[in-house]
This record gives structure tokens, C-alpha cells and sequence, in this order.
């Protein structure tokens, strides 16, 4: 129903209540019909789901074949070797599983341990009688009481208003408190001028008040926007679209291979069956790059760790390197940012502009001029306020009205006694802000005399005064000076503050309102903003250098939008909300591109501003906090919501949730995304680079007659070895100093571009024509386990030394990474004594001399400087 639009007694008489509140019969049947009091949600996804979800990978899936073949195998005479490669292989792919689902399973864990583990209660009127209940139960026609700090638990008609402010940015996006009150509206008042109404998840900032539920659950406004999100499917990232591409274009390229030499084997080489399953099986564990699921996890991982230590929560791994190719970034300006904290800049007193440094609820900052010379300005913003200071477990905090508290802290920064002051002057009267008198007036006595003072929109102080203070003296407020206050007034409101006036009274003629409120003497004002947080301007400005644009989206107004724009290095107009209603999309389409200010907007402008730039090409980030951020955010490609302010509607539908709420937190991830992104090419790179000249070795070994230069037990153990540890230790590279230097890499481009294709290539080829010319210097007709223990070793060895030529490829710093040389190193030792210990009869190798291991070595070189041949041509041919 639409509450706004009746009258109390309609209200009433529509949900069959009455302002003694329902009987416990009625809340039981009701319960029975409307149900309870929770919004629905997703089903959380088990662990076993999670789990399972790892073997859906085309390449595991392959591999569990090749699995289950060699156990088959190693049931025919002869054949034990095939139970142990069938273990390998399964360990492998369950080595793989577990880690995945370690990381999956512990960032859902993390969302859940933001959410409240309690559900909240409210104070209801039944059966003409208060109790607490908690909110689920609460049904339509129950009477909820509100108090300042309450959270509204339902949609509520209000009854009763004193002072009510609600804060309403959660649900409506404006920043500012909004007074409510309990007269009927039209019928299509808009939802953020709805004054009478009290929405669920909004919050109570000052006063108290009473109203009646009209909606629960999913149908509260809420729950309306919560229905449209169970709509909209989980989206698929860019990289996990890639990663599931790239895995089935090598296991599609693996069949065909495999068909192929199965068919020459049967025709051409006249091969028995278990032949060409052995070299089926063999060719399969070569491809497959067993390590790319586990290091790929594992260098998201190790950046999701990183990012979480500097404030960045990852809901899903593959986001982190979605954030390395957004180029667009659109922010909420309060507390993203700004500090989303008011604070007094500049105070007018003395007839002299004061700055005041300092920003949020620090109570550290400095004056430029003598604090003496407005210290009963200071002394009026400690008394007439409500505003104080508490503390919880140990640090110190505000509570009130965030105005007051704004208010309250220059006091504090001034070093006043402000428990002495307010003990000194005792309140012992009140005439309370309300929006049609806009000022609020408390009276106070100490030994000597009563003095009142007052607070408010500037020019209705003035206008209650007839003196203004200099020098400590009462002067008289002539028109001149009137004026001249006002333009003051007008100055500091141009630079996009909220401005306050003060004044006082000593000993009034009587404490009526209008006794207290004449003849006052008017002290000066204090204007106060939500200033931008530190670091945000360099923080913007490193975006803008790499390439990535930042637009404001901001729910307050122009003038406010653009002050605060301007001293973060925006630049160009301002575009209104209502600027876009009425465009086409096209139109809208066009704007987006030179616009980068958007101020008055709501979620319906902040939705079509997104749907325009991803209709222009750009990979858009955004960031939201309220239920009604909620679409923008699930539809953006990186959903960025706050962890402090934010909504747990917001939280669950980001990918990436800011836990100091701090667009410095944002700047930090799109430097490590791009970091890890380059890792990931280089690791690739190398894994693709290995597999590809495994599989060429075994394809035409096969196909030229020479026999199986590797078992499949070799291959393994080559992919365990080298691409395992080494590859792992690629992903711990550090992030380039220079990444935020560069552009965003474009939107269709992959991790495997040309460029890559031609160093995997090279790699392949060099390794595959040396190897199999090693293979057959040693005479692999007469000498296959010899043969097949060179080239064995000379994999391993080739493959140590790719790790380098991949960092020589992608310019990356030799010395940068140590875990790197304690990769090689300890990759080295294994193989060591895998060839000279017992283990080389699991293995059956013969045992190396001398001489061949200088084969081997000089081959090596051979290797290296072919392929660094190839490297400096690739770059002089870029060049």
C-alpha cells in the first residue's frame, strides 16, 4: 500500500490496527499470511558444491580419463608401471581440487563474517502494552516505536514525529539526514520526498518517533530491489570465460593429436593397441599443463592475500585480474572520496575567516589565527549540541547528529575543557531544530547569570539578531554589517560549505521563545564539508596516468559535486541527474564520454550511465553502498562495495568490497590486478612453452619411427617438477614499477596474444629439434632407456632455463624475484636424486656419466642462445 498518501485514520483503518497495536491473535495470524520479516536471498552455495566444482575443468576431465586408461592398463600382464602412473595422475588432479576449493570456500567464509551474526530487535506497542520483539516477527499494523540510533526494521507509515531525521543514503542515495514528519502527501511523491514515511534499513540520526508497518519482507521497498537481484545471474568474468576457453582449445588440440598419432601408429608403424594407448595416455599427460589450474589459483590467491592486507576483499579470485583491465572507474564521492565525515574548514568570527585543519572525527588540528579571539563561539558550538564524545574498548568515538559532531570538534581542537563547560553552564531549557524553524536554541545557567545561545541557517540567526560581538564587546548589527554577514555567508556557501550561524543572550527578559530569541547577539559561522581523503588526489591522478578515467557519481548537489571535484583535479561541467531523463541511450551514449561529474543522480541514472559506457566499449568499475546500488554493481564488471557504510545487499552483490571504504584501496588493486595479470602471461607462457615441446618430441618421435623419447611416468614427473615449483615461483614476481604507466590492455585482447604464440613457438620447436636430436645420437633402437634418460634430463634442464628466457621475453629484472633461484635450485637437487639416489630404480634409469651430462649442458646452451636469438629479432622487429 501507499501510506504516504493517506491519512492516519485511513492507515488505521485499512491494516485493522489502531495506536494500541495489534493482539497477539492477530500478529499470529498475520504472521501466517504475510509470513516473516526477512528478505529472501541466494542459495548459499555448499561445500560439497564447491568442491565438485573443481573437476569441471575440460582439462581436468581429460586428465581423469587419461587416469582411469593407465589404470586399466596396469591390469594387463607386464604393465605395473600404468597403476603408478594412474596414482600420479590422480593425486595430481586432487592436489589441484583441494587447493581450489581451499581458496573458494575461504572468500565466502570472509562475506559471511561481515554480515551480523545477530538478528536485531524493536520496541512494538501490542495489546496496548511495549515489549521487545525481534524484527522477523514483526507483521503489518504492528505500532514500532523509533529512538535515535534505532535501524527502521520494516517500511512504516509514520504517527509521530519529534525531530525525527532519518538517514535515507542506504536506500535513496542523498547524503543528508532527512526531518520527517506525518502529514499526508500527494499520491506520487517521489520515494527520497517521502517525509512521512520511514523505510526498512534506513537509520534514525536524532530525535524519536512512531509508525505503523505497512510492508515486510520482500515486499518493502527492500525487498523490491532485493526480488530484482535474485533475477539477475551470477556474471562470468572475462577471465574465467578465457581460462575455460584457453583449457578446451588445448583439450580439443589434445584428441586431435592423439587421433592422429593413433592412426599412424596402427597404420604406418603396423602398432599394437596397448602401444597406442601407452603413447595415448603419454601424449595426454604431456599437453595438459597439470600445474596451470594450480598456479593460476595459487598467484590469485597470493594477490587476493596481498590486497586484503591493504584493505580489498576479493569475493572471487578471477575479480583480481579483472580489476588489471578496467579503464573506467565510477565513484561515489561521500566517503570514497571524502572522509564521509563532516568537518569545520573555515570559521568566521571576530570579523575575520579562520581555517582550520584537520578532517573526520580527529580531534588533532591547528587554527590560523588566536583561538582567544572566538572562544565563545566555540563555547556555543560545545553547549548548544547534543553532539558528545564516548568511548568503546578503549578508543574514543562521537555520537549525535553528524552536523553537531562537526560541530563539537573544533572545541576540542582548541583544547577546551568541554566536560568543565558543559558542568559550568547547565542546560536547563530547550527550544529544538525543527525544518520550518531551521535553528535550535538551549538555554543555560551558571553561578552568575543565565545566557542562551542559538544555532542555525545563517540568516535566520541574523534575523533574531540586533547586536554582533567584536573584541569581546556587544556592538550594534547595523544593515551595513548585516549585509556584509550575509555575504560572508554567501562566500563560504559558494565554496560548496555548509554553513551554520551562532549567537547569544544573557539573561533574557523571559524564557519564552520569543523572549530567548530576540535581541540576540550574533557570534559568527562555521562552515564545514566532507573533505577529500588523503592520498585520494594522488590516487586519481595515477589512474588518470594509466589510462584509466574516473567519473564522479555523486547523490548531492552540483555546486557541492564540483567544489569538491575541482580540489581533486576534475575538471569540465557538471552534468545533473535530471539532465539525463528524457535522453535516448544514444544520447546518453555520447554524453558519458566528456562528462565526469555526474551530481543529483539516483540508481535508475547511476544504472543508465553504466549500461552506456559498456555500450561504448569500456571495461567499468563501480562502486556503490546502499540496497540501491545494488543492480549497478552486479551488472558493472567489477562491483566495488563498502565494507564500513556499505549495505550487506551491497556486499553480497560486489566483487570486491572495500574495507576502509577508500578509493586509494581501488587504485592499490588495479595495480596489483595488472601485476598478477602479467604474471599470469608469464607463467603461461612457460607452462604452454613446456607442454608444447613435450608434445612435439612424443608426436614426432612417434611419427618418425624413433620410438617414445618419454614415458608417461617422465612426463609427469616433468610437470611436477618444472612446471610446479618454477611456475609457482613466476607468480610471486613483484609487480612492475612501471604497470600504472601503461594502458589497460583492451577488452577482447587474451593472455595468449601473437606475441606469445610466437615465443611459445620458438620454445617449442628450438627444444623439440635439439631434443630429438639428442634422442637419437644415443640410438634409441638399440639404447631406448638410455635414450629416453637423456632426453629425460635434458627436459628438465631446458625447462630451468626457459624460466629465465621468459623473463629475458617479458623484460622483467633477473634479480627481482629470489624465490625464483630457490625454485630452480631445489628443482635441480630432485632431479639430482631422482638420476644418483635409489630413487632412479622407481624410475628405472640407467646412470649418466660424466660426458653425457656435458651433452646434456652444452645443449642447453645451445637452447639459450637460439632462443635469445629469437627474442632480440622478435623485439627489433617490434622496435
Amino acid at each position: 500500500m501507499n501510506g504516504c498518501a493517506q491519512t492516519i485514520q485511513e492507515v488505521f483503518k485499512q491494516l485493522n490496527s489502531s495506536e494500541h497495536g495489534l493482539t497477539e491473535t492477530e500478529v499470529q495470524e498475520r504472521l501466517h499470511k504475510f509470513g516473516l520479516n526477512k528478505l529472501e536471498t541466494q542459495k548459499k552455495v555448499s561445500a560439497v558444491t564447491i568442491f565438485l566444482k573443481q573437476f569441471q575443468n575440460f582439462l581436468v576431465i581429460i586428465l581423469i580419463l587419461a587416469g582411469f586408461v593407465s589404470l586399466g592398463i596396469s591390469f594387463l600382464p607386464n604393465q605395473e608401471e600404468s597403476f603408478i602412473d594412474a596414482i600420479l595422475i590422480f593425486l595430481i588432479i586432487f592436489a589441484n581440487a583441494i587447493f581450489g576449493f581451499m581458496q573458494d570456500y575461504k572468500a565466502e567464509k570472509s562475506i559471511e563474517a561481515l554480515k551480523k551474526l545477530s538478528m536485531p530487535r524493536t520496541w512494538v506497542i501490542r495489546n496496548g502494552l511495549e515489549k521487545q520483539i525481534s524484527i522477523e516477527y514483526l507483521v503489518p499494523g504492528d505500532i514500532v516505536l523509533l529512538k535515535e540510533g534505532d535501524k527502521i526494521p520494516a517500511d512504516l507509515r509514520l504517527l509521530e514525529s519529534v525531530n525525527l531525521t532519518l538517514d535515507e543514503s542506504s536506500l535513496t542515495g542523498e547524503s543528508l539526514p532527512v526531518e520527517k514528519e506525518i502529514k499526508e502527501l500527494e499520491e506520487n511523491t517521489v520515494l527520497a520526498e517521502r517525509k512521512n514515511m520511514a523505510y526498512m534499513s534506513t537509520a534514525c540520526v536524532r530525535g524519536k518517533g512512531k509508525g505503523i508497518v505497512i510492508e515486510t519482507g520482500m515486499k518493502t521497498e527492500l525487498g523490491k530491489i532485493a526480488a530484482e537481484l535474485l533475477k539477475i545471474h551470477e556474471k562470468q568474468t572475462l577471465f574465467d570465460l578465457e581460462i575455460e576457453h584457453l583449457a578446451q582449445k588445448i583439450g580439443f588440440g589434445v584428441l586431435l593429436v592423439i587421433l592422429i598419432v593413433a592412426l599412424t601408429e596402427i597404420f604406418l608403424h603396423q602398432s599394437d593397441f596397448l602401444t597406442v594407448f601407452l603413447i595415448s595416455v603419454s601424449l595426454a599427460v604431456a599437453a595438459i599443463p597439470e600445474g596451470l589450474p594450480a598456479v593460476v589459483t595459487l598467484s590469485l590467491a597470493l594477490g587476493v592475500n596481498k590486497m586484503s592486507k591493504q584493505n580489498a576483499l576479493m569475493r572471487r579470485l578471477s575479480t583480481v585480474e579483472s580489476l588489471g583491465s578496467i579503464n573506467v572507474i565510477c565513484t561515489d564521492k561521500t566517503g570514497t572520496l571524502t572522509e564521509n565525515s563532516m568537518t569545520v574548514v573555515q570559521i568566521f568570527a571576530n570579523q575575520q575567516v579562520i581555517q582550520v585543519t584537520g578532517s573526520g572525527l580527529s580531534v588533532e588540528g591547528k587554527f590560523s589565527q588566536n583561538v582567544s579571539e572566538m572562544s565563545l563561539l566555540l563555547k556555543a558550538g560545545v553547549l548548544c549540541n547534543d553532539a558528545h564524545r564516548i568511548r568503546e574498548d578503549g578508543t574514543y568515538s562521537f555520537a549525535g547528529d553528524p552536523t553537531e559532531i562537526a560541530v563539537l570538534i573544533p572545541a576540542y581542537k582548541a583544547q577546551l575543557d568541554i566536560v568543565q563547560v558543559r558542568t559550568e553552564f547547565k542546560r536547563i531549557g530547550e527550544i529544538a531544530f525543527s525544518s520550518n524553524r531551521k535553528c535550535m536554541t538551549t538555554i543555560h545557567q551558571n553561578e552568575k547569570q543565565i545566557i542562551v545561545f542559538s544555532k542555525g541557517a545563517p540568516e535566520i540567526v541574523l534575523n533574531k539578531c540586533n547586536y554582533f560581538w567584536m573584541n569581546g564587546q556587544k556592538m550594534e548589527l547595523t544593515s551595513e554589517k548585516r549585509t556584509k554577514f550575509l555575504e560572508q555567508n554567501n562566500l563560504l556557501a559558494q565554496q560548496a560549505l555548509r554553513v551554520l550561524g551562532f549567537a547569544f543572550k544573557e539573561n533574557p527578559e523571559s524564557l519564552t521563545e520569543k523572549g530567548v530569541e530576540s535581541d540576540l547577539i550574533f557570534l559568527g559561522l562555521m562552515g564545514m564539508m566532507d573533505p577529500p581523503r588523503a592520498g585520494v588526489k594522488q590516487a586519481i591522478a595515477d589512474c588518470r596516468t594509466a589510462g584509466i578515467r574516473v567519473i564522479m557519481i555523486t547523490g548531492d548537489n552540483a555546486l557541492t559535486g564540483k567544489a569538491v571535484g575541482h580540489e581533486l583535479g576534475f575538471s569540465g561541467s557538471v552534468i545533473q541527474g535530471s539532465d539525463l531523463d528524457g535522453l535516448s541511450q544514444e544520447e546518453v551514449c555520447k554524453l558519458v564520454e566528456d562528462a565526469s561529474i555526474f551530481a543529483r543522480t539516483s540508481p535508475e541514472h547511476k544504472v543508465k550511465i553504466l549500461l552506456a559506457l559498456k555500450q561504448n566499449g569500456h571495461s567499468v568499475a563501480m562502486t556503490g553502498d546502499g540496497v540501491n546500488d545494488a543492480p549497478a554493481l552486479k551488472n558493472s564488471d567489477v562491483g566495488i562495495s563498502m565494507g564500513i557504510r556499505g549495505t550487506d545487499v551491497a556486499k553480497e552483490t560486489s566483487d570486491m568490497i572495500l574495507l576502509d571504504d577508500n578509493f586509494v584501496t581501488i587504485r592499490n588493486a588495479i595495480e596489483q590486478g595488472r601485476g598478477i595479470f602479467e604474471n599470469i602471461r608469464k607463467f603461461v607462457a612457460y607452462l604452454l612453452g613446456a607442454n608444447s615441446a613435450e608434445v612435439m618430441v612424443v608426436f614426432f618421435g612417434s611419427l618418425l619411427g624413433l620410438g617414445l623419447p618419454l614415458t608417461a611416468i617422465q612426463l609427469l614427473w616433468i610437470n611436477l617438477l618444472t612446471d610446479g615449483v618454477p611456475a609457482l615461483a613466476l607468480g610471486l614476481d613483484p609487480v612492475p614499477r612501471d604497470v600504472m604507466k601503461q594502458k589497460p590492455r583492451k577488452k577482447e585482447e587474451k593472455i595468449i596474444n601473437q606475441r606469445m604464440v610466437y615465443f611459445i613457438l620458438t620454445l617449442g620447436i628450438s627444444a623439440t629439434v635439439i631434443l630429438l636430436y639428442l634422442f637419437s645420437l644415443y640410438n634409441p633402437a638399440e639404447n631406448l632407456v638410455k635414450a629416453q634418460t637423456v632426453v629425460f634430463t635434458g627436459f628438465v634442464v631446458f625447462e630451468l632455463i626457459k624460466v629465465f628466457l621468459v623473463r629475458n621475453f617479458y623484460s622483467t629484472k633477473q634479480f627481482s624475484n629470489k624465490w625464483l633461484f630457490l625454485a630452480v635450485g631445489f628443482s635441480l637437487i630432485l632431479q639430482v636424486l631422482v638420476l644418483f639416489s635409489p630413487l632412479k630404480e622407481f624410475f628405472k634409469l640407467p646412470t649418466l656419466t660424466v660426458a653425457d651430462l656435458s651433452i646434456i649442458g652444452l645443449a642447453g646452451l645451445v637452447f639459450a642462445v637460439l632462443v635469445l636469438g629469437f627474442i632480440k629479432l622478435e623485439k627489433r622487429i617490434l622496435k
